[in-house]
């Protein structure tokens, strides 16, 4: 059975008789739980562990410090940790490791552009990660780290003669402030990336559908399946909302936190990229930088996707955002989500 031949009424009896997870598996789509391979990863948390073999029951002979970069040799399929629904492990140099707190990235440093739009452009980290500066010096206070595929509104260019190098400044909405990252690791977006996919296609005839149980998200054309791809949905006491939702309001880039709300579980995220949201209080479709583990629920109520995944839903739906504004709202005007 191929999977892109479902049709959507196919697809949907699956998932109301639970057994759309079984036919996952037989399809080898059971294990398709983390992002694309890259070149190389980066340590997501502090002591990721190398083993001598791609299981738990192996010997660890290394342990790798937070955002330590390595070379990714290979995947290969082995033992899970806490999520059946993951057991993709990575080649890296004299062992294997888990694909969960690893982030797969490139290296892609940028030539400095000298001009933008007066309302600015949006641009994404194009290396693991950049420090962010308090003012345009290399030797002025860091701020904090931003991370591979995040994405960030650039305001102005800043020529640092003295040092030879180019600043682009950053603006946090969330912070409200103002902070520089060094021109060769921000990729400026070009508008052509930032257009609608399947144009064509009438907005009443696409839908988005999230099967909880088997944690896929599956994009519809009429009855043509046209994605199906793993996601991480909310944990318990943060659970993604069941029901039919429009993704009416989206912004290309949003500093995602609950600081103010609370006490515990804080998180606090700038540059989540390609949210499309659907309901009033914050769930949306982003694309995830802080873990790798797709096919379990771990997140605080929005649906988790590798970036690639979300800038895909976020170009595909409506409404469609104009390359020049970083958040529109339009009641009324989003493409159809169903949640079970």
């Amino acid at each position: 059975m191929d999977l892109t031949r479902l049709s959507r009424r196919d697809f949907l009896k699956l998932t109301a008789s639970g057994a759309l997870g079984l036919v996952l598996s037989e399809l080898g789509l059971g294990n398709a739980s983390a992002a694309p391979p890259a070149s190389k990863g980066l340590a997501l948390f502090s002591g990721v562990p190398i083993w001598d073999a791609p299981s738990v029951k192996a010997n660890k002979i290394e342990l790798i410090g937070k955002d330590q970069v390595f070379d990714l040799l290979g995947e290969v399929q082995g033992d899970y940790f806490d999520n059946p629904l993951n057991t993709t492990w990575y080649e890296v140099d004299g062992g294997y490791v888990y694909s969960a707190p690893v982030m797969p990235v490139e290296t892609n440093y940028q030539k400095p552009v000298y001009q933008i739009p007066p309302e600015g452009q949006l641009a994404e980290v194009s290396a693991p990660y950049s420090l962010t500066y308090r003012a345009p010096l290399i030797r002025a206070q860091n701020a904090h780290r931003i991370y591979y595929e995040t994405t960030h509104w650039v305001k102005k260019i800043i020529i640092a003669r003295d040092e030879k190098n180019v600043f682009y400044e950053i603006y946090d909405k969330e912070l409200k402030e103002s902070f520089f990252v060094p021109s060769y690791n921000m990729r400026l977006i070009p508008n052509e990336e930032l257009t609608q996919l399947s144009p064509e296609v009438p907005n009443e005839e696409k839908l988005l559908h999230v099967d909880l149980k088997s944690q896929m998200v599956a994009a519809f054309e009429g009855e043509k399946i046209v994605l199906s791809v793993r996601c991480a949905s909310g944990q318990r006491g943060t659970d993604t909302p069941i029901g039919e939702w429009t993704t009416y309001h989206k912004g290309p880039s949003i500093h995602m936190t609950n600081r103010g709300d609370a006490v515990a579980n804080i998180y606090n995220l700038p540059g989540v990229p390609w949210c499309s949201f659907f309901t009033g209080s914050g769930h949306a479709f982003h694309g995830t930088y802080w873990h790798n583990d797709y096919g379990r629920q771990r997140s605080n109520g929005c649906v988790n996707l590798p970036s690639k995944i979300a800038k895909w839903v976020y170009r595909w739906t409506n409404p469609v955002v104009p390359y020049n504004v970083d958040y529109l709202n339009q009641p009324g005007a989003g493409t159809k989500v169903v949640i079970e």
